[in-house]
């Protein structure tokens, strides 16, 4: 069965979708929606060559969620602020560094994409020599502040959620 359907949630929810947003049940819909939930995942299963993640504590996942839609309306709230009455010399736009610990690929790229949303903030590489963060801060007034708040409310949580614990060479445990 997992041959046929790799992902049966997922099968389940293009369904779903697809007859929401034809906001249809008649016979040659549901038929489509099904096929489409069979053939996507299928199609698409060599795309993920490490399989899908498995988010190991959803209420870890849902308490970062929250917390990073606070950051973001903070953080747009205070870019407006600065674009709109601020004077453009007196902004301290800077590059940082961030060392992570986290290696696994699904982490970072939740972390580049808390990151990236947050208006003020881009996630600029990873720089392989120290596994460092390079990040750029529109307005930067405390480094320090950045580095813990990215390793305490970001990366710990992550690293939970995917439960990735790491060897000092970067393998999973």
């Amino acid at each position: 069965m997992r041959g046929f359907l790799p992902y049966p949630v997922v099968s389940l929810l293009l369904c779903a979708l697809w007859l929401l947003l034809n906001q249809a049940l008649d016979p040659a819909n549901i038929l489509f929606g099904a096929a489409l939930g069979i053939a996507v995942p299928l199609l698409s299963r060599r795309l993920q060559p490490l399989g899908y993640p498995r988010l190991r504590k959803p209420l870890v996942f849902a308490r970062l969620l929250a917390m990073a839609t606070v950051e973001i309306v903070r953080s747009c709230l205070a870019v407006c602020r600065i674009i709109l009455f601020k004077d453009y010399n007196s902004v301290n736009s800077q590059f940082i560094r961030v060392p992570l610990t986290m290696r696994d690929p699904y982490g970072l790229a939740m972390l580049s994409c808390l990151i990236n949303m947050t208006p003020g903030t881009v996630w600029i590489e990873i720089l392989p020599e120290r596994h460092e963060l390079a990040l750029h801060v529109f307005d930067l007034h405390d480094e320090a502040w950045w580095v813990d708040t990215i390793k305490t409310r970001y990366e710990q949580p992550i690293m939970q959620i995917f439960a990735t614990t790491e060897n000092d060479d970067g393998n999973p445990a």
